[in-house]
């Protein structure tokens, strides 16, 4: 029996697949984001502002990649050839941030392998998942909070299991190698995720671009890898210099408003609806994006510096976490709220009272505005200028509510409103979006930045928390720009409905 008599997987097996290598490519990522800004903060030297300018530097080339990996998925390699070629570069890039130097060129050409390897990787992932289950808008939305849950398994492991592995092994060898052996732990996760894809590949052979089903041309696929050292070299270029970056983000949100502006104009009347839909979601998720990256700037500097790492309960002592490991929190409450938010859609879905998906945004913003009260109100209550680890945990849990309702909707949003025929390259634009405002959220994270000679708690208590709050206000304000687009992202749903 030949290959195209097999009966097709089905929808869950494959989905399960793609699942899987996204869980390891997470574990590898978060792994390495759990530690990132403390390595230059302790190990490097680094001050706050430059750690924080840094980190969120290269979180933009991180997400701007997938512009072009999308591009290069739907045309050049295959969807399915760049997502396995993007996880073994990847594998590599980990690998090099574990060889023990401090040359902080270094450091920044193994970000940039990362960066190259997150580009083919990530749009094509999530392009896979859409081509799953394209046609069904019911199951697309439960799909991908779903498959955002798999990305939080991931990354709860690693968050848990790297700063452990570094402070063990600084702690047994009385030197700084546990930094990098903590790294050399994200790469071994992503070989064994290419394993594990490797034995179940046969479940996506009906899936993929065009490309996919052509001989692999290997002249394109050294040019890819050839266009890839280039923007190695470039990527560790803009972290060492402040100013290109800033540049280049500013630059590439013009070029995704251009190209977004130029695909409304030249698209049929019966896209053109579910293109500017696309766009309004897309920047109230920039909006959002600058609160989510404080998880890895701002909220990770507080728990370094002002909270009581000890969990306790009514006088009794329960575990300790190091100032990294709260950075799981979040990954802890997606995986818990996943689920139950992924079965309301379905039910709400099938008696058609399924709130739509700018409704959802809105909601999200207004939770993440509670989060952030939470820990700047917790500043009232702090003893000796340390909050309770109980802060953390309700901060967290109404952040990773509001980003399950914006974030985890982001990439259905982009399948249910964009033609398929754009889908590779506009998940793309959407990373690039949401890479423009991982720098900004670096650039507020700024606000709370510590000068090194400010080391009281009570003082470092009070910089935190004034930004904290001032989030909350800016969220509401988020609230109340998303509340103020429903009727027209109403009309535009209808109008795009109608043509299809």
């Amino acid at each position: 029996m030949t290959s195209h008599q097999l009966p097709l997987p089905s929808q869950t097996r494959s989905f399960m697949t793609v699942a899987l290598i996204e869980l390891w490519e997470r574990f590898g990522y978060y792994g390495m984001q759990a530690l990132i800004v403390y390595y230059m903060v302790q190990r490097l030297g680094f001050d706050d502002s430059r750690a924080n300018l840094v980190w969120s530097a290269c979180a933009a080339l991180i997400y701007v990649s997938p512009a072009i990996g999308g591009w290069i998925g739907d045309k050049v390699l295959g969807t399915k050839r760049s997502m396995i070629t993007g996880a073994i570069i990847l594998s590599i890039g980990y690998a090099l941030m574990a060889v023990p130097t401090e040359n902080t060129w270094f450091m920044f050409s193994a970000l940039g392998v990362v960066v190259v390897g997150n580009g083919l990787f990530k749009p094509n992932t999530a392009n896979l998942v859409r081509k799953i289950y394209e046609g069904d808008d019911s199951k697309i939305d439960s799909a991908f909070t779903l498959y955002y849950m798999a990305v939080n398994v991931g990354s709860t492991i690693s968050i848990l299991a790297t700063p452990w592995v570094k402070d063990y092994v600084n702690a047994t060898y009385g030197n700084e190698l546990g930094w990098h052996a903590a790294f050399a732990v994200c790469s071994v996760g992503l070989v064994l995720g290419l394993f594990n894809l490797m034995m179940m590949r046969h479940t996506l052979r009906h899936v993929g671009s065009l490309p996919d089903v052509q001989p692999l041309n290997v002249g394109k696929l050294l040019m890819v890898l050839a266009g890839g050292l280039v923007v190695v070299a470039a990527s560790a270029v803009i972290l060492q210099y402040r100013d290109i970056a800033r540049a280049f983000v500013y630059l590439a949100g013009i070029v995704v408003l251009a190209i977004f502006g130029h695909l409304i104009r030249k698209s049929e009347v019966s896209e053109r609806a579910g293109l500017i839909a696309a766009l309004v979601l897309t920047l109230q998720t920039v909006l959002f994006f600058i609160f989510y990256q404080q998880m890895s700037t701002s909220l990770s500097l507080f728990a370094l510096r002002n909270v009581d790492w000890d969990f306790g309960f009514m006088g009794m002592h329960l575990w300790t976490w190091s100032p990294a490991q709260y950075q799981a929190l979040n990954p802890i409450w997606i995986m818990c709220l996943s689920p139950l938010l992924a079965w309301l859609y379905a039910k709400a879905g099938a008696a058609k009272k399924d709130l739509s998906i700018a409704a959802k945004f809105a909601l999200g913003f207004s939770v993440v505005a509670v989060g952030f009260f939470v820990y700047g109100i917790a500043g009232q209550f702090a003893v000796n200028g340390k909050t309770s680890s109980w802060v953390m945990i309700f901060g967290y849990g109404f952040n990773a509510f509001g980003e399950l309702l914006v974030s985890g909707l982001g990439l259905a949003m982009v399948a249910r409103y964009v033609p398929a025929r754009m889908g590779g390259f506009m998940m793309g634009a959407y990373f690039v979006a949401v890479g423009i405002s991982q720098y900004l959220g670096g650039v507020v994270a700024n606000y709370a930045s510590v000068p090194k000679d400010v080391v009281d708690p009570l003082q470092t208590l009070q910089i935190y928390t004034s930004l904290f709050n001032k989030l909350g206000i800016g969220a509401m304000v988020c609230t109340l720009i998303a509340l103020a687009c429903l009727p027209l992202m109403r009309r535009l749903t209808a109008t795009h409905h109608s043509h299809n």
